[in-house]
């Protein structure tokens, strides 16, 4: 079997929430002794989360983050503010519960698994390589179709073998210098956005830093001409393996029925993708925040989706995510332990108009 057929019965695959476990899940909230919908969004995401499991009883205590670490070689256009050593070193940093988002995760009891799609260099962090690095996509196609498929199915791989683990929702996150490069290079081209609306100043560009950004996008796009129908053309011209790899996470997500929280900018932006290769995706999905990148507003019109947090964060590693794992948990504690009208022998409230 080709990589283009095995995703091909991936996304055929993936079905549309349980809309049972999502009506029992509603119909348990408002039971509850409080005024309906008062949680507001966070009533959603559990009664999201049921329909994704197919289970009204919603269990999050074996969670995870996977940091897609990966290089991209347009940084050789002086479009970041440090260079490539630095995207191993975080890396392996993760390992050694260093960085904000491994500090973050001891706090909210996350399980936290950095995976080497694509650094230039070899690491102590776990080996799912495909490529060392992306080539310049100024000079040429980021990747091969072939590589951008295998990225992708290293996703929906690694989904299916933390299932498999026993983790019941994954945080995406990722680690690569240049990678808001390549992500505002896609998102400008699925969008059919400009690029200067698509692109920041990531992790802390001048101006002069910025505009060499915005020429290097422009000149990639128009060199390798990626066909914005095609979501694997786009990502494997213009793209990075971090991204590839996270879309699959997305995919494997909705395949095997596990909820992923996306993050900021670059994972709304291999959401997005996802969501155009299959558009039952976007139900599986549950967003935390809104990144400080300026496209970030478009992206979640684009998705459909609102986000439960404005922090303008804009660190990535999948901080994001992390941060509302343990408003859910709050959440999950008021469905599951407050007593019902009927506990405490009042009547239910009744809807009296619009939510």
């Amino acid at each position: 079997m080709t990589r283009e057929e095995e995703l091909g019965i991936i996304i055929d695959g993936i079905e549309n929430l349980d809309n049972v476990a999502m009506e029992t899940a509603r119909k348990k909230w408002n039971s509850i002794a409080k005024p309906l919908h008062s949680l507001g969004k966070l009533e959603e995401h559990i009664i999201r989360i049921a329909g994704i499991t197919g289970n009204a009883e919603v269990e999050l205590k074996n969670r995870a983050l996977i940091a897609m670490c990966a290089d991209n070689g347009v940084v050789e256009e002086g479009v970041t503010q440090t260079g490539q050593e630095v995207t191993a070193i975080v890396a392996e940093n993760f390992l050694e519960g260093a960085t904000s988002a491994a500090i973050m995760c001891q706090s909210a009891e996350v399980d936290l698994f950095p995976i080497d799609i694509g650094m230039v260099r070899d690491t102590r962090v776990p080996n799912y390589k495909v490529a060392y690095g992306t080539k310049n996509m100024v000079k040429e196609p980021a990747m091969t179709r072939e590589e951008a498929l295998q990225a992708i199915l290293t996703g929906v791989h690694l989904m299916k073998e933390k299932k498999e683990a026993g983790y019941q929702i994954l945080a995406t996150g990722e680690m690569g210098i240049g990678n808001t490069t390549t992500s505002s290079a896609v998102a400008s081209v699925l969008l059919d956005e400009s690029v200067e609306t698509m692109t920041g100043r990531g992790a802390g560009l001048d101006s002069a830093g910025l505009r060499r950004k915005i020429c290097a996008i422009k000149t990639a796009i128009a060199k390798n001409e990626p066909n914005a129908d095609d979501p694997v053309d786009v990502l494997s011209k213009v793209g990075g393996f971090d991204l590839a790899g996270l879309v699959g996470i997305y995919l494997g997500g909705a395949y095997y029925h596990v909820p992923v929280i996306m993050d900021g900018f670059i994972s709304a932006v291999a959401a997005l993708a996802a969501v155009q290769m299959c558009n039952n995706v976007r139900e599986y999905i549950i967003v935390s925040h809104v990144s400080k990148e300026p496209g970030m507003h478009i992206l979640l019109k684009a998705l459909g989706r609102e986000a439960s947090m404005t922090c303008d964060m804009c660190l990535g590693e999948g901080t994001g995510a992390v941060a509302f794992l343990p408003v859910l948990d709050m959440a999950l504690a008021v469905y599951e332990k407050m007593s019902t009208f009927s506990d405490i022998h009042i009547d239910d409230y009744e809807e009296l108009g619009d939510k």
